[in-house]
């Protein structure tokens, strides 16, 4: 593919480690451009006390020089600051156990008691973990921070084609909004958004979710919630219906539902078009009356696909709306087993976010961000940002003449 991405490192190690391979060389590209979605991620109602011992910033090791790209692989950490209280239980080097100052720390971080609903039971099973530690460190949400680097840096790249990611909140808990009251005008609702402490355009409904997750926190539970992520400024023939793992529906959506948090993905109106009819359902199509040979003649009377058709962006914007489950680390644990006295007991709890759904639609922007970047350097290649543009709008002008 001509973006790929890897990222490395645990929870409470010492770093995360991320690498973007096949970003054109000549892309301004600064830390500031991506320091601004991790706070973003960082941020929303409902987060639990490890943001306020991180204050995530990228570090760039290699593929920029000067605040542009080379073309060459871009290497970024970013440090995890509570290394400093797990330097003994996260220590890459043997430890010495007969030391009871050791020890102790090492067996004050030791988990056996699996939690309902994340990957402790499967991953210990599967990579013949006794310690839980070695599963959670890597399953944990933390990773999305390193998706996060990758996303922006794809959203940089995205911006010099006029093409937008945005997200905002639908629904935490019971307390949501009805997307078919919201304008089709998404930088607005992007701006609302941002504006709210649970990123949801609608200021009333806001202050909803904020009681929704407040009483979750009473209660000592957890709340999800769902998040609709738009792309504006989409060309038209993205992705393909020549095979099936080149549709760019399937693309999107895979890389959505690999978010830790997410159930279900959506496009368009989703699941109600099992409900209408086809007449209520297809977009119908015409001629733009006003049309001067600067943009696509063809205009539709609604966006129910979503803007994607046969597996290709058709012009319209890309809807996609995601739900997202209640963290299942919970302060008044569930009912769950110890997998080494194997005893029915409560599940591990350490530190945990009451919700996440906030911070968890940035982490949607940068995984579509990546997909959409991928398949335009896949379309109009380019080793440099220069043959990037030149290709990308010379099939703009060419699509505009149909």
């Amino acid at each position: 593919m001509p973006i790929r991405f890897l990222t490395a490192g645990e929870s409470h190690g010492p770093e995360l480690n991320i690498i973007v391979d096949g970003i054109p060389a000549g892309l301004e590209l600064l830390s500031e451009d991506i320091n601004k979605d991790l706070r973003r991620r960082q941020g929303g109602y409902g987060r639990g006390g490890r943001m306020k011992i991180e204050t995530d910033q990228v570090i760039f090791t290699g593929g920029v020089r000067h605040g542009k790209t080379l073309g060459s692989p871009i290497s970024t950490r970013v440090m995890n600051n509570d290394f400093k209280n797990w330097e003994v239980s996260m220590s890459s080097h043997p430890q010495d156990i007969n030391n009871p100052e050791v020890k102790q720390k090492i067996d004050s971080k030791f988990v056996s008691r699996v939690r309902p609903g994340h990957a402790d039971l499967a991953g210990a099973i599967k990579y013949s973990h006794e310690d839980i530690r070695n599963v959670l460190e890597r399953s944990s949400a933390r990773e999305t921070t390193s998706r996060v680097v990758n996303g922006a840096i794809c959203k940089k790249l995205l911006s010099i084609l006029n093409i937008t990611v945005i997200s905002y909140v639908l629904r935490i808990g019971s307390a949501g909004i009805d997307p078919n009251t919201l304008s089709s005008n998404y930088n607005d609702l992007f701006l609302k958004a941002e504006a709210s402490e649970v990123r949801c355009p609608d200021l009333n409904i806001s202050e909803q979710m904020k009681l929704a997750i407040n009483e979750a926190r009473a209660q000592g539970d957890t709340l999800g919630g769902s998040i609709q992520v738009v792309a504006s400024g989409i060309p038209v023939g993205l992705g393909s219906y020549i095979q099936w793992d080149k549709r760019l529906n399937g693309r999107i959506a895979g890389a959505l539902m690999s978010v830790h948090t997410v159930k279900s993905v959506e496009l368009g109106l989703g699941k109600l078009v099992s409900e209408r009819y086809g007449s209520k359902v297809h977009d119908q199509i015409y001629i733009d009356p006003n049309w001067k040979g600067k943009s696509l003649r063809y205009k539709r009377k609604s966006n129910n696909a979503g803007g994607i058709e046969g597996g290709m962006s058709n012009g319209e914007p890309i809807v996609f709306t995601v739900a997202t489950k209640p963290i299942p680390t919970l302060i008044k644990p569930l009912d769950s087993v110890d997998i080494k006295t194997k005893q029915n007991t409560q599940a591990h709890f350490e530190r945990s976010d009451i919700c996440v759904v906030p911070a968890a639609g940035v982490v949607l922007e940068a995984m579509m961000s990546y997909v959409l970047a991928d398949v335009i350097l896949e379309k109009f290649g380019g080793d440099n940002i220069k043959d990037l543009l030149d290709n990308y709008n010379d099939y703009l002008n060419k699509c505009y003449q149909r």
